[in-house]
């Protein structure tokens, strides 16, 4: 569902309760609900499935379940148990949904987690992903907002999964031919929330449907800071400019630059291959963080040898419109 369907939804609901334990709920724009137990130990709740984003069943279960698991990531936090959420056309084979099941169990494994269970549904269209619970220290939670003027805008993964698999769904391209960005979908947040708490990140989300810059204007209020971002330090999976450049747009792309609509300036030589890679919509993303300019080395130490991140951009002084990209 796009950012103004959903909306137009929410306010149709009565607003959030408020008791004391209720950490982070539905009055933000977060990635997950904090629940707090004692002084020390919050439970971090979320759920994510969606339609197969590649052909393979094993590497969608894996996808499925890294996206789902990246909002505890996005929130401080630790996942500790999932369950899964399947609906499946039983047609097509148990032998396919073991595959898929599969896939997610490896990624939870590697997250340190265990699965529960979860539910089964008879469905037309095969959707998979998990409810996850995770825990986080109270007073150690990251959320979509507090990051102040000065602060770097750090990403943890190239963008371009949207792209790419509307090109594979067109079959321009292999899968094969997107393994890059395959594998990038798979891989945890884990080591990237443990980096950023290290060096003191002051907000943080990650990059899914809404595409970086939904999920940027999140971070962001009228009241304060704005964000200045470069579209040449943003990082790309190979072949996404070019299958941008045939036309290869998610439907979802054209939903989050209409929901932007007054929010976004972007600078004479942002091209529009540029803009559309900046609105797409994402799969399993890397982490969006703020970081105080001092914590960037304490950043890139914090993180195994071949894990990458890249600096695009710094937050400003409250202005309008909230976002500007530069060149």
């Amino acid at each position: 569902m796009g950012p103004e369907d959903l909306k137009k939804v929410l306010h149709l609901l009565p607003p959030g309760e408020l008791r004391e334990e209720i950490l982070v709920g539905l009055d933000t724009p977060d990635d997950a609900a904090v629940y707090r137990l004692d002084a020390e130990r919050a439970l971090v709740h979320t759920l994510d499935f969606f339609t197969p984003i590649v052909d393979d069943p094993y590497w969608f279960g894996r996808i499925a379940a890294a996206n789902a698991m990246s909002d505890i990531y996005a929130m401080g936090g630790t996942p500790i148990s999932a369950m899964n959420i399947v609906c499946f056309p039983c047609s097509l084979g148990m032998e396919l949904l073991a595959d898929i099941l599969r896939g997610g169990l490896d990624a939870v494994r590697e997250a340190g987690a265990v699965i529960l269970g979860g539910h089964t549904v008879d469905d037309e269209e095969p959707k998979y992903g998990l409810a996850v619970t995770g825990m986080v220290h109270p007073e150690r939670i990251l959320t979509s907002r507090g990051a102040r003027a000065g602060d770097a805008l750090v990403l943890t993964k190239p963008l371009g999964t949207g792209v790419l698999s509307t090109a594979l769904k067109a079959e321009f391209l292999s899968e094969e031919e997107i393994e890059a960005a395959v594998k990038g979908m798979a891989a945890l947040n884990r080591e990237a929330s443990l980096a950023a708490g290290v060096a003191g990140a002051r907000a943080c989300t990650d990059v899914t449907g809404f595409g970086l810059l939904g999920h940027l204007a999140e971070m962001l209020s009228e009241e304060g800071p704005a964000c200045e971002i470069s579209a040449a330090s943003i990082p790309l999976y190979p072949r996404t400019r070019e299958m941008a450049g045939m036309g290869m747009i998610p439907a979802g792309a054209h939903r989050n630059r209409d929901f932007l609509q007054g929010r976004v300036e972007f600078a004479p030589g942002v091209d529009d291959v540029d803009r559309d890679i900046l609105f797409d919509p994402q799969t399993s993303g890397g982490l969006l963080i703020a970081l105080p300019p001092e914590g960037l080395e304490a950043m890139g130490d914090g993180l195994k040898e071949g894990k990458e991140w890249f600096r695009i951009g710094e937050f400003v002084a409250a202005s309008r419109p909230l976002i500007r990209v530069t060149p």
